[in-house]
């Protein structure tokens, strides 16, 4: 049996990067800045998330800097072959399956209006 599940909890440390797609496909990830149960600990632990399809959509509409989501999600390696020196590097990225949008609704608001909700999950 294999088991890959990551549940985050925290604030998005900048603005969403939106890529989209000749396919039509879409792309968003942010950072995400989780603090630790532990009194010593004053610096949050940051994650590279990654959203595709209608999740990314959501991301785009609703998400910015500073909001407060959760995420369910697998980890992934992402590898590549750095330019200057020909070093291979690894970045760990959170690819998620689950949305919810935490904070309040004017948090959560795009800027022209429009609303704001949660669980963004596998309904879309």
């Amino acid at each position: 049996m294999s088991l890959n599940v990551v549940t985050l909890v925290g604030r998005v440390g900048g603005e969403p990067d939106i890529k989209h797609f000749e396919s039509g496909s879409m792309k968003s990830s942010v950072t995400l800045a989780v603090n630790r149960a532990t009194k010593n600990s004053d610096q949050p632990d940051w994650f590279n998330l990654e959203f595709w399809g209608k999740q990314a959509e959501i991301v785009e509409r609703y998400v910015r800097k500073g909001s407060l989501i959760g995420v369910k999600g697998a980890l992934k390696f992402e590898t590549w072959t750095d330019r200057a020196t020909g070093t291979l590097r690894t970045k760990p990225v959170i690819l998620v399956d689950k949305l919810d949008l935490l904070g309040s609704k004017r948090d959560n608001e795009a800027p022209m209006g429009g609303g704001g909700g949660s669980d963004y999950g596998d309904d879309f």
